[in-house]
């Protein structure tokens, strides 16, 4: 699978289920969310923006995501947002690559790395001068994503979760991309 299908594959909307672990603090907690992942031609305007962010030419981009979610956990019902996501392949190895996100909150550039294993899992990591995030997503079946990350900010606080995401709806657009995951799952 290359990172365009594992994208596409992505697309629809999702319910999603988190556990979290502060390592530190040694609490943990949970929430529930829907997540619509919807593709983005890499010629639209929020793509443009993001890529003349990190000074980056928007023709070098594979793929483009938009991301809106919905917090529906009981006690938090306010936690929602979206943010775009353009993946640029190294020209040598197209299964790796540099993750570009949307204005960070600390308004400083922090672009991530992206990599496709041979076991069809997309590994997510961003580095920052206060924090490390790497997160890594993988399909069970075309209708069924899986994803833990740890975070690990430099203040000592770390954090890890796993979350499970069951497609809501319709099935992957694409017979190309579905029978990707088909081969990842056996």
């Amino acid at each position: 699978m290359n990172i365009e299908e594992f994208f596409e594959l992505s697309a629809g909307k999702w319910f999603a289920h988190r556990t979290n672990k502060d390592l530190l603090g040694k609490t943990s907690g949970e929430g529930k969310s829907e997540i619509i992942i919807e593709s983005l031609p890499t010629n639209h305007p929020e793509v443009i923006r993001v890529c003349e962010y990190y000074q980056t030419d928007a023709k070098k981009a594979a793929c483009a995501a938009k991301f809106n979610w919905n917090d529906i956990t009981r006690l938090n019902q306010k936690n929602t947002g979206s943010t775009v996501v353009v993946l640029i392949p190294n020209s040598d190895n197209p299964q790796e690559g540099l993750f570009l996100h949307q204005i960070p909150n600390n308004g400083k550039p922090s672009p991530g790395r992206y990599k496709i294993g041979e076991d069809e899992a997309l590994t997510l990591s961003i580095e920052s001068e206060n924090m490390y995030s790497e997160e890594r997503l993988w399909f069970a079946s075309p209708n069924l994503r899986m994803r833990v990350s740890i975070t690990k900010h430099s203040g000592g606080f770390s954090a890890t979760s796993f979350t499970s995401e069951i497609r809501m709806g319709a099935a992957p657009a694409s017979a190309k991309a579905a029978q990707a995951t088909q081969s990842a799952s056996n």
